[in-house]
């Protein structure tokens, strides 16, 4: 609401400007409507940097990005073991019917599970079902003991 206000106030100005100037020096007309838009153009670009700077309550967003023939981002696994503290070895599944256990595809990973304190021995159980994200070269789960 803040930018469009702005922007608005900013426009009927700038209409006023270009229509005074039209009026009074025909012959610098263009000049300084090319000048005025670089104005607008600067003034717009100082509100959103302000407006991106200042935090806010009320806006909580998520992005996710994705494009024609990408993967998944998140997948379904199965807990094979307790490697080291909060760091599981787990192998990926694919669910079918229901009333059928997962099928198990593919190799085994380890991945990590934010949940459990990283200083001390993780306790999921073998056979726990989790959903994973990989997060840069580290594979990440969720699930609380």
């Amino acid at each position: 609401i803040g930018v469009n206000y702005f922007a608005n106030n900013q426009f009927d100005k700038a209409v006023t400007y270009l229509n005074e100037a039209k009026s009074a020096d025909p012959e610098n007309y263009s000049e300084k409507k090319a000048m005025n838009s670089q104005i607008n153009t600067t003034n717009r670009e100082q509100e959103l940097n302000r407006l991106c700077r200042e935090p806010s309550d009320r806006l909580k967003e998520t992005a996710i990005l994705s494009s024609p023939g990408s993967a998944t981002s998140a997948w379904t696994v199965k807990i094979q073991s307790n490697l080291s503290y909060n760091v599981y070895n787990v192998v990926n599944v694919v669910i079918g019917e229901p009333g059928c256990e997962p099928v198990v595809r593919g190799m085994q990973a380890q991945a990590v599970n934010l949940a459990e304190p990283f200083d001390q021995q993780g306790v999921l159980a073998y056979g726990t079902y989790v959903i994973i994200f990989r997060l840069g070269n580290t594979y990440v789960f969720y699930a609380k003991p």
